[in-house]
């Protein structure tokens, strides 16, 4: 049987494939930061993923399905396609910031990262701590402003013609702002370890 057939399989495959790689390359034993930070990447590509995703194809391929007329419409993106690209969009930004602060946690760092080394600005754990920040931002606009308006975009829950308008507005703002936000919360998590590029 193929693995490559189906979601799970190719999951499960990579997992396997992973630990492979880790037992014929690694050094011997658990490391426990190391599994956070890789988690952590992995959760954190499927959210900014599905972000991009979003922002890039879906809400220009909905545009231009309600401007072409006689065309087949935004129902099937709508319907089918939303509300499980958003299921996933919403689970992994909460996925990514536990195994964020697992892994800033792990490395003795959790507190001086998310008090920005108590507002010293100091070294690099105020980099990560900027960029943790930035996540924790974007994961209470997913949750606070994009899920419950999306809810009411695609009939979800009930809503009026007006609210449904102002749910557009406001989701589309959380999820570009997000966008902004993802660009500078990045280059905070990879300059941890090699500091700012400029």
């Amino acid at each position: 049987m193929n693995p490559l057939t189906s979601i799970l399989g190719t999951i499960i495959s990579g997992f396997v494939l992973s630990i492979i790689i880790v037992f014929a390359l690694g050094p011997t034993g658990v490391n426990p930061i190391e599994i956070a930070v890789w988690a952590h990447v992995l959760v954190g590509i499927t959210w900014i993923g599905l972000l991009y995703y979003f922002n890039f194809v879906q809400v220009p391929a909905v545009g231009a399905a309600l401007a072409d007329e006689g065309g087949p419409g935004p129902a099937a993106i709508n319907k089918y396609v939303a509300p499980r690209a958003l299921l996933w969009f919403r689970w992994a930004a909460v996925a990514t910031w536990i195994t964020g602060a697992a892994a800033l946690g792990h490395m003795g760092i959790l507190k001086s990262a998310f008090t920005l080394e108590n507002f010293s600005f100091a070294s690099n754990v105020s980099i990560i701590g900027i960029g943790a920040w930035l996540g924790t931002i974007m994961l209470f606009n997913v949750w606070v402003l994009i899920w419950p308006n999306q809810k009411k975009i695609l009939g979800i829950v009930s809503a009026s013609a007006d609210e449904i308008a102002s749910a557009k507005k406001v989701a589309l703002m959380a999820s570009r702002t997000n966008t902004l936000l993802s660009i500078p919360m990045l280059l905070c998590m990879t300059a941890y370890a090699h500091n700012l590029p400029f």
